[in-house]
């Protein structure tokens, strides 16, 4: 035990540096040390080993058998020991780490997404954690800390104070269906023309459907009778292939789920208005100081938004 406590990471260099280079004069050139000083510090883990690590012989060094047992192990601790030096500078620039982030479905996929595959350009190693779910449990999540920052709504009923809040951005509506739907392509339709559709909405209470209800509502039309319930993406792209529903969705998700590479064949309808949702936030707590690899992730999504 007095051995494994004495020995510094320069005594086991210097013992590999001797192996290496079988003189002491090369080694102590090696490690920037005078060789007197090297010879000093070989003596004394040779005193504290109670054995000598090498034959001298007149022209190089000779490992003996205990010099072999210590350059065994050596080698371990001083690979170890230069990984742990390399991690540690890498989480200190951000270029490894684990990134944990929630958020609700439109600024998922517009947003952070793009963002965490721009970093991992930059940083492969890093990774990335992302939950998709409604505000209240993103929330919750942050609260409790199992994500670094999320973009979300505000709940009415959270204390702001406790979080650090981004600028906020409001979110519109696309009203999706499959390319063969009977609207599809028409121009300047009117919420009275889609009622008599089949439609396929996020759970009760939820911001699209909030907004989409109060769009019937503020023009004194009926909200639609024939609903089915899903905020499944699956579930409604499924539907969409399938039958002449109508799906709401975020300006961004609808971007991505029209895009030809994508090859799902649907198409947005041509509303004579907008449909807007409240706005959602980058929020984060505030007594939390975010890991470097979180903070470039963070600043990329605000930079995007």
């Amino acid at each position: 035990m007095d051995l494994i406590r004495r020995l510094k990471p320069t005594h086991l260099r210097l013992i590999a540096e001797i192996a290496q280079r079988q003189k002491l004069q090369l080694a102590a050139e090696a490690l920037a040390m005078s060789q007197p000083a090297a010879s000093r510090m070989l003596a004394e883990i040779e005193s504290e080993a109670g054995a000598p690590l090498f034959i001298r012989h007149p022209r190089w060094m000779e490992p003996t058998p205990i010099g072999l047992v210590f350059l065994r192990h050596i080698r371990v601790i001083l690979t170890e020991l230069d990984s742990l030096q390399t991690e540690v500078e890498n989480l200190n620039i951000g270029q490894s780490g684990e990134v944990r982030v929630g958020a609700v479905t439109g600024p998922a996929m517009g947003y952070l997404m793009p963002a965490i595959r721009k970093i991992k350009e930059e940083a492969p190693d890093i990774e990335a954690t992302i939950e998709v779910g409604p505000s209240s449990q993103l929330v919750r999540g942050l609260k409790e800390g199992r994500f670094d920052f999320i973009i979300a709504r505000l709940p009415t009923d959270e204390d702001h104070g406790e979080f650090r809040v981004y600028p906020a951005r409001s979110e519109g509506v696309k009203l999706m269906v499959r390319s063969g739907h009977p609207l599809a392509g028409r121009r300047d339709l009117s919420l009275e023309e889609l009622a008599r559709y089949e439609w396929v909405v996020q759970e009760r209470g939820s911001p699209i459907r909030r907004a989409v209800e109060a769009a019937f509502l503020e023009t004194g039309k009926a909200v639609p009778r024939n609903v089915n319930n899903s905020s499944s993406l699956l579930v409604v792209l499924a539907l969409l292939s399938r039958s002449d529903v109508i799906s709401p969705q975020s300006e961004e998700v609808a971007e991505i789920l029209t895009h030809e590479s994508l090859g799902a064949k649907l198409s947005v309808l041509d509303l004579n208005r907008d449909i807007r949702v409240s706005p959602y936030f980058v929020l984060a707590n505030r007594g939390q100081q975010l890991p470097r690899i979180s903070e470039r992730v963070l600043q990329e999504v605000l930079r995007r938004l």
